[in-house]
């Protein structure tokens, strides 16, 4: 049905709850509980993380990561 899910969003769009997962390491940015390394506080979507954000354990870059998409 025109590139949307049930979800209503178009696809492959997260939505802000959504975790990802580092390609590099594996590690897991879960917006729920946000990144108190970098100070990023719970609730923070992973889109509205900062450009300059990298992952806390491996310091890839934020477009390494993925959606963990249900």
């Amino acid at each position: 049905m025109g590139g949307t899910r049930d979800t209503g969003r178009p696809e492959g769009e997260a939505a802000a709850d959504t975790p990802y997962e580092c390609g590099v390491c594996w590690a897991v940015y879960d917006p729920a509980l946000g990144d108190p390394y970098a100070q990023v506080p719970p609730g923070t979507p992973f889109a509205a993380l900062p450009a300059h954000w990298t992952c806390p354990n491996c310091d890839a870059p934020k477009a390494r990561f993925m959606a963990l998409l249900a």
